[in-house]
């Protein structure tokens, strides 16, 4: 595999990650939460990461899988692979405490006019960033496999998870902010919660790469397809929901799906 490759695929997992310090930013120089935005957006992301899962990222592990084990077994393989990739996210999902979440949304003004205490703030933001942590491991995996397979699709999933952790920079700075008046820390951990993409990736490349058969490389990329799935049903459209502008979302998603579609088109 050429280093070129490679190191492009880290650069877009490390741009997907680090997008957190534009929610942060936007936390800082926002009055409002922008909820028109936010919710185009996160639906925007969403039919990216649907449209490409079921179209392309499942339909291309499908392909490995009975190419290697025949059509019954290839196929099973492959199904197995997407509902356990789901199951992994779900299980990571489960064990995150409700208050720390990243799915459960939180707008600027929300927690700017809320005044508890700052120890609870402080608490919220860092077990957030966390969480936040936890949750974009897998996704490091995904965007880096996919620009491995695919630097086009690779570039489509890096944007789509860098649209869906804006908001996650919001819940990770703002309480920090109000809870310690330093912009600068609230900035901090906001943006490194995000490191934990390139980190996935690098484990992935350091752990995979020597054993990437056919088998591997099927159930990979059918469980990143599981995953992405999974986190668009579970976060993206119901965080765009929370935001109050349902049909804003739809649209988005709607848009999403299309610019897919047609960026996948013009490279046939």
């Amino acid at each position: 595999m050429e280093f070129n490759t490679v190191l492009m695929a880290f650069g877009l997992t490390l741009f997907a990650g680090l997008s957190t310090g534009i929610g942060s930013a936007m936390a800082f120089f926002a009055k409002r939460t922008n909820t028109r935005f936010l919710s185009l957006a996160l639906g925007f992301s969403a039919g990216v990461m649907i449209y490409v899962s079921f179209v392309e990222i499942f339909s291309e592990a499908k392909n490995t899988m009975v190419e290697a084990y025949g059509n019954v077994p290839g196929t099973w393989y492959t199904v197995l692979a997407f509902f356990g990739g789901m199951l992994f996210i779900a299980l990571i999902d489960k064990f995150i405490p409700e208050v720390e979440n990243p799915h459960e949304v939180h707008s600027i003004e929300e927690m700017s006019d809320e005044k508890p205490h700052k120890k609870k703030l402080m608490r919220m933001g860092v077990f957030t960033a966390l969480a936040i942590g936890i949750h974009n491991f897998p996704e490091g995996l995904a965007t880096f496999t996919a620009a491995l397979q695919d630097p086009n699709l690779g570039i489509a999933i890096a944007v789509a998870i860098a649209i869906h952790n804006i908001p996650e920079g919001i819940a990770v700075s703002v309480p920090i902010y109000y809870a310690t008046g330093n912009r600068r820390k609230a900035f901090r951990l906001s943006f490194l919660s995000g490191l934990s993409e390139p980190v996935g990736a690098l484990i992935g490349y350091l752990i995979l790469m020597p054993f990437m058969t056919p088998l591997t490389f099927g159930v990979v990329f059918a469980g990143v397809a599981g995953i992405m799935v999974f986190i668009s049903l579970d976060e993206l459209l119901p965080a765009a929901r929370e935001y109050g502008e349902h049909h804003l979302s739809i649209y988005g998603l709607v848009g999403g799906m299309a610019l897919m579609a047609v960026s996948l088109l013009l490279f046939l």
